[in-house]
């Protein structure tokens, strides 16, 4: 398989995180859709990372879709997101926020990077990193603080979210340390973990 996407993309490296944990083998293409948009393109029309180029050649594109498939590809009983039920909405929920967060985040960022200065409105900047920041204070709120992981004592999409997210926030000048305490000793901790420090950027 050949990945395509740099990992300071919380979106690609959650599927770098992902493959990892599942020991399935893999390249990557560290493009970026910025500076690379013609490469990026042509594996994805809309120009977004990450794509996922499978060994039947079949290109998989959005990180929420290539990780379904990984998660078939690796056994759904045994998948870092529950089959069915109550466990997997739970999952699911947290990664959905997390992805919020990541997507709030990077509006803000894209803004102020993007935008010439006169054209720049901080509210708007100011109002995605309110919801960024709340998303993640949200699911800082219930945890127990003592757990090796978010859900079931196990690892899960929920942890890979919330790990790309965290980081991206504190890029972002979210001080997690003061603001998130229990959802950065779980990043902490997350990190010297082979998936999460074998995909550090």
């Amino acid at each position: 398989m050949l990945l395509i996407g740099v990992n300071r993309s919380p979106y690609t490296r959650r599927v770098a995180i992902t493959l990892e944990a599942y020991g399935m083998p893999f390249e990557q293409r560290p493009l970026s859709g910025f500076a690379n948009r013609a490469e990026v393109r042509a594996r994805n029309p809309l120009g977004r990372i990450p794509a996922l180029v499978l060994d039947s050649g079949e290109t998989l594109v959005d990180s929420g879709a290539i990780v379904d498939h990984l998660d078939e590809a690796h056994g759904r009983d045994r998948a870092l997101t529950p089959v069915s039920g109550i466990d997997r909405r739970a999952v699911l929920r947290v990664a959905a926020i997390m992805m919020g967060a990541c997507d709030k985040g990077l509006q803000a960022a894209y803004h102020r990077n993007h935008c010439p200065p006169e054209k720049l409105h901080q509210p708007w900047i100011d109002d995605c990193m309110a919801q960024m920041t709340n998303a993640l204070a949200t699911i800082d709120s219930t945890m127990a603080g003592h757990e090796p992981y978010l859900l079931f004592g196990r690892l899960t999409q929920a942890d890979v979210t919330a790990f790309v997210a965290e980081r991206l926030a504190r890029g972002l000048g979210v001080d997690t340390e003061v603001r998130m305490p229990r959802l950065r000793a779980l990043t902490r901790k997350l990190a010297d973990e082979h998936p999460f420090r074998s995909t550090e950027p």
